[in-house]
């Protein structure tokens, strides 16, 4: 990894003090005079590993304590941070996991929404998207906490039914 320099060093501490491990550029413009400067600073940091890019518009900042760059984060609370928090739910094997149906820990979490699909590998978790409805969206999931971030799953209900279709 590569040294910092004051102004990298000054931003990542001022995100890191207020918790904002997950961040958009308007959460940063205030230590820049222009949109330039930004978006050469994201970049600068993108290369030297201690952000990652998670959407067109949001980034995770990697903690400083992270050891040689590693760094895990819970794969919901990824999922979340991608979607906006809006229009998905967790489901598949992942959910049946969660609510206790099944004891196989899946490698990949199956993330169901309105906008994208595709697997993505971000940080240390393979997202899996499928495209569903919102209709579907709103009737099957619920909300619910890990580690203090609200996250949408599909029901408890709605995972067995799952289940047993896998049969």
């Amino acid at each position: 990894m590569k040294g910092l320099s004051k102004r990298e060093v000054k931003v990542i501490a001022w995100l890191e003090f207020n918790n904002k491990y997950f961040f958009e550029i308007s959460d940063i413009k205030r230590f820049f005079k222009k949109k330039t400067q930004i978006y050469d600073f994201i970049k600068r940091l993108v290369r030297k590993k201690r952000i990652i890019k998670i959407n067109r518009n949001k980034y995770y900042l990697v903690p400083i304590k992270a050891v040689r760059g590693g760094w895990a984060e819970h794969p919901f609370i990824i999922a979340d941070e991608i979607c906006n928090s809006k229009d998905y739910f967790i489901g598949g094997w992942s959910a049946a996991n969660y609510w206790g149906l099944t004891e196989q820990i899946p490698f990949i979490t199956s993330v169901y929404t309105t906008r994208r699909q595709g697997t993505v590998k971000i940080l240390s978790a393979t997202l899996e998207f499928h495209r569903t409805t919102k209709k579907r969206v709103e009737q099957r999931s619920v909300v619910q906490k890990i580690q203090d971030h609200e996250f949408r799953i599909i029901s408890k209900e709605e995972s067995r039914k799952w289940l047993r279709s896998r049969r």
